[in-house]
């Protein structure tokens, strides 16, 4: 049966600003148009279910082979099977380390693709898919507010794919050196501008984007976690890990460094899908919406955002937030309203969220090494820690992964602060300090946002 496509904010009824859309979308329409008409986000309306057979099957086999398992379960009645081989085996030719740190506890090492972050699995997946599925002689233009790594991944997955343009949207304060330069020098089709606020007003200004008529006519799409087609690739690599590493049946548990909710939303997925879970584990920065609405049962979206080390988990209201209260029974909106809530017990029987403070995750970059010869990097030091904080808590043992999202080297000084060595670079990096570019400044103003926009965007190819 195919699987459609419907908004979080289909049941919104007498909302000011909200006309809720009560349609439901082909894949390939959700992929193109990003957010829904009434600025909700796209779900599938059924969840395809995987035998433990078919994911056991999978162990020692090459990445590709999970992530096209899991492609033909979401999307074989969209793209030939020919297609969806030649976008996986053309997006992962790169490792996919599991690292076991301590006694079945491994790190998963999502850090070694072309930009050298996790985003890189969700973005060339997606490329490759949109360039399928563009109109053929018009233009998509790409929309991308990035904290830190979606940018540069989702710029490096679309340059000099033909007929489709990218602008990303960085916080000119919230990102490191290294992250700037590779998000400032993409060029060609690929533009960056620094805008003068915080990772929620760069959101914020794709999100008023998107649902401005004026703006049409340019077949405006995100590339940003708010895009189903990113959340699908995410959902692989929880698959990959688990055949690799699992006995027959075993549950495993995942912690996922969390910001915009994107990565741990394919873990929830990939449960649902039939992967044997013990435990979601969805550790935070200072950003503690999450943890204390676990905690208490009342949502407050941390405004503005607090900046972090970690710094693309700076996120004062998850975008993500919204499909997790889907998944659970409840509705909350773009800007962090509770219309209903979830079914909080179920959703504590299957997630643990804490919050890790800056304190706590330079400790345990220092511990992880001194213990392990082991160097993480902030977002993935927040990750450790909070399945520390899990284990702590619940007295629970087994087998565990932690996400390490992006490379130390993108974070020198940091390490270097605490370490006393400078990471080295990956192939990937190799000679970025010496690459030539520069960003366009920008206010968080949305007319100007939407002034640039109209002097800037092209419609046709």
């Amino acid at each position: 049966m195919s699987i459609r496509y419907y908004s979080t904010n289909r049941d919104l009824k007498n909302i000011t600003g909200i006309k809720p859309f009560a349609g439901k979308v082909s894949f390939k329409e959700a992929l193109l148009t990003g957010q829904a008409p009434d600025e909700g986000l796209f779900m599938p309306d059924s969840i395809p279910r995987l035998s433990l057979n078919d994911i056991q099957e999978l162990k020692g086999k090459p990445y590709w082979e999970t992530a096209l398992l899991v492609a033909m379960a979401f999307l074989a009645d969209e793209f030939s099977v020919e297609v969806l081989t030649h976008v996986v085996q053309d997006a992962y030719n790169y490792p996919v380390p599991l690292e076991e740190v301590s006694r079945r506890t491994f790190v998963m090492r999502l850090d070694q693709g072309p930009t050298a972050s996790f985003k890189d699995f969700a973005a060339r997946m997606m490329a490759r898919l949109m360039s399928y599925c563009r109109p053929q002689g018009e233009r998509l233009n790409i929309l991308v507010a990035t904290s830190g790594d979606t940018g540069s991944a989702v710029g490096k997955a679309f340059k000099d794919v033909i007929g489709i343009d990218v602008t990303i949207l960085y916080p000119t304060d919230e990102v490191s050196l290294r992250q700037k330069k590779q998000l400032d020098t993409i060029g060609g089709n690929v533009q960056s501008l620094s805008v003068s606020g915080k990772f929620d007003d760069c959101q914020n200004l794709v999100k008023q984007a998107f649902s401005d008529p004026a703006l049409a006519r340019f077949n405006l799409t995100s590339a940003n976690s708010i895009n189903f087609g990113r959340i699908l690739p995410q959902i692989i690599y929880y698959i990959y890990a688990y055949a690799q590493l699992a006995a027959a049946g075993e549950e495993i548990i995942f912690s996922v460094p969390s910001g915009n909710f994107g990565d741990a939303l394919g873990c929830e997925y990939a449960r649902r899908m039939g992967m044997p879970l013990a435990k979601l584990v969805m550790p935070t920065n200072e950003n503690d919406e999450f943890p204390n609405y676990l905690k208490n049962g009342s949502y407050k979206k941390v405004s503005p955002s607090r900046a972090c080390i970690s710094n693309a988990m700076n996120v004062g209201h998850p975008s993500n937030l919204a499909r997790f209260f889907e998944l659970y029974g409840g509705t909350v909106d773009r800007a962090g309203v509770v219309h209903s809530n979830p079914d909080l017990e179920e959703m504590r029987q299957h997630i643990f969220s804490v919050s890790i403070s800056d304190e706590e995750t330079r400790k345990t970059i220092k511990k992880v090494y001194q213990l392990y010869n082991v160097v993480l990097e902030q977002h993935g030091a927040v990750g450790w820690a909070g399945l520390e904080a899990f284990f702590q808590a619940t007295k629970t043992k087994g087998l565990a992964v932690s996400l390490e999202t992006a490379h130390p080297a993108k974070f020198p000084e940091e390490i270097q602060k605490l370490l006393g060595l400078t990471p080295e670079l990956p192939a990937s990096m190799k000679g970025i300090d010496e690459r030539k570019g520069n960003a366009l400044s920008m206010t968080n103003n949305y007319v100007d946002f939407k002034n640039y926009l109209q002097n800037h965007l092209k419609v046709k190819e």
